[in-house]
């Protein structure tokens, strides 16, 4: 039986790269001979990827003035999304999971109902909020998927540690590059002036969503001895929190007395502006305390940045120490500051991290090749076979 997969995330482009994504992995489906409808917001605008059938059913699902109003829109786009796929002939129900909740389950017996298989692609095995993840709600969504998607083998352990019997339905698929969706810029002289920053300067750039597990304390603790060696040092935090209070960052960097060393945007950056950022920054900077998978890493290899970060099992799964990027002792003041100066030091040794690393995502990390094993993660699945 031939696959159609409806790839349904009410996510998109809201808020994050996320849409970026979901566009690879279609692409790379595309690309192996699957057929794809995805299922979004009306956020997200329409890629024109060539045979992609994009429908935006979920409307007004973000919206602040009444989460009831909200949450009702939410649940008319899926079943407006799972009807219309199921009537296109989806067989394959694919979401994308960063936390559990009795929203993901309603998806989910949607997909039972119409007698759909479910695929699900794990992003944060666990959620990285304060609120209590319902083991409830956990146990039954995967109880009703037929294969699960993990980005390494860190993730796949993670899950096992709590749902052994999940072992055989499991497929190790990783996370894609972002070189069919950016642009590069090239000129960091006018990248810096465009974000008023100093020609002189050595840039720091800690990018993305603020949360509390990235450890941007950390990065703060660590300046003072930084600037210590390189005075000109500048850290652009560039970001909007996500469930995490600034003012504690903000608070400490009157405290290190660090202010006249660090960049301040914290909003959202748009699609439009992220280029100069990485254009303008010397190195990006990852000290974060736990992760499964980071969007950020994949964004900053493609952009060809030279990357420092936690010597995290999840990080170390794709890169190669002093190759492709450089690591340091996770929760380590001393060592992420030691690294960074010594970075400084050899300009020929920041230069090869960064072509390493963005070599590696061409080779590695390509859509056709992610889409060619998801494909066959698909066919795992009893219910198909490949002719």
């Amino acid at each position: 039986m031939k696959i159609k997969v409806a790839i349904i995330d009410h996510l998109g482009a809201h808020g994050s790269s996320h849409h970026f994504y979901l566009f690879g992995q279609a692409q790379g489906l595309i690309a192996n001979g699957v057929k794809v409808g995805l299922y979004t917001n009306i956020y997200t605008s329409n890629p024109e990827i060539k045979d992609l059938e994009f429908h935006q059913f979920y409307k007004g699902i973000f919206s602040k003035k009444s989460r009831i109003l909200a949450a009702m829109r939410y649940f008319v786009g899926s079943i407006r999304s799972h009807f219309h796929a199921r009537i296109s002939s989806c067989n394959v129900f694919h979401y994308h999971i960063f936390g559990f909740s009795i929203l993901v389950l309603f998806n989910m017996v949607l997909a039972k109902l119409l007698f759909a298989k479910i695929v699900l692609t794990i992003h944060d095995v666990r959620s990285f909020s304060d609120s209590n993840v319902s083991s409830f709600y956990t146990r039954l969504i995967y109880f009703f998927s037929d294969s699960i998607l993990t980005h390494n083998r860190f993730s796949k352990h993670e899950i096992l540690k709590f749902h052994e019997p999940l072992q055989s339905k499991i497929s190790i698929i990783p996370h894609g590059n972002y070189l069919p969706f950016i642009k590069v810029q090239h000129d960091q002289e006018s990248s810096r002036r465009r974000l008023d920053i100093s020609l002189d300067s050595k840039v720091l750039l800690f990018f993305g969503m603020i949360k509390k597990v990235k450890g941007l304390d950390l990065l703060l603790r660590a300046m003072p001895k930084i600037i210590e060696e390189n005075s000109e040092v500048i850290l652009l935090i560039a970001g909007k929190p996500w469930k995490d209070d600034f003012s504690k960052y903000h608070n400490l960097i009157n405290d290190l007395h660090i202010n006249s060393n660090c960049l301040l945007h914290i909003k959202f950056i748009s699609y439009d502006d992220v280029e100069y950022y990485y254009s303008a920054s010397d190195i990006v900077v990852l000290p974060y305390n736990k992760i499964y998978q980071s969007g950020v890493l994949m964004m900053s290899l493609s952009y060809g940045k030279p990357v420092v970060l936690s010597d995290l099992d999840s990080f170390k799964e794709i890169i190669e120490d002093k190759k492709s990027a450089l690591l340091f002792k996770s929760g380590d003041v001393k060592s992420l500051a030691n690294i960074i100066n010594n970075t400084f030091d050899s300009p020929k040794l920041l230069k090869n991290i960064g072509l390493n690393g963005l070599k590696l995502m061409k080779e590695k990390y390509n859509w056709k090749e992610i889409g060619k094993q998801t494909r066959n993660a698909y066919y795992k699945i009893n219910y198909f076979y490949k002719k």
